[in-house]
């Protein structure tokens, strides 16, 4: 009976012992990357006639308190990046960052995007750089919107040359 009851011990004890080291891994070690990119597009809003940077975050790890996010987007009507500035919630899973609108985006051209996360005090925590593509052109955007105001009311304007146009480089 004593080599039968030391084969059950092993038999129930190795599956014990796997998953503990496995639930000791898992633990925060307070080192390594705190988001990661889960997501990233461009919106091109036909109704409004534009077009935005979209990046979604999630949190790797317990992101200290009143942490900021600095996201830099390239220009691509050339000319100085976008920076966005925002908060980091605590309770917040995941986390939207959004550009301002851009315009002359091209279809499979890279656009360089970076994330900066620091604390409160500044201290750099993590960097990102992605490169983002569109797979849609600009040229699918009519030129004025087609609504405006909260009731999105029919542009009276749609339809007249646009004399905000940009030239776009090559």
């Amino acid at each position: 009976m004593g080599k039968s009851m030391n084969h059950w011990r092993r038999l129930v004890l190795l599956p014990v012992l796997a998953v503990a080291l496995a639930l000791g891994a898992c633990r925060d070690s307070g080192e390594g990357d705190y988001l990661a990119v889960a997501g990233k597009l461009f919106v091109f809003n036909y109704r409004i006639a534009q077009a935005t940077y979209h990046l979604t975050l999630t949190k790797v790890r317990k992101v200290p308190g009143d942490a900021m996010l600095e996201t830099t987007f390239e220009n691509p009507a050339g000319g100085e990046p976008f920076i966005v500035r925002q908060n980091v919630w605590p309770a917040a899973e995941k986390i939207s960052v959004d550009s301002p609108p851009v315009k002359c985006v091209k279809a499979d051209r890279g656009y360089k995007v970076t994330i900066r996360l620091r604390d409160a005090g500044g201290k750099l925590l993590q960097t990102i750089d992605r490169t983002m593509i569109s797979d849609t052109d600009e040229s699918v955007l009519p030129n004025r919107p087609l609504v405006i105001g909260p009731f999105y009311d029919p542009n009276p304007d749609k339809d007249k040359p646009d004399s905000n146009a940009v030239a776009c480089p090559a």
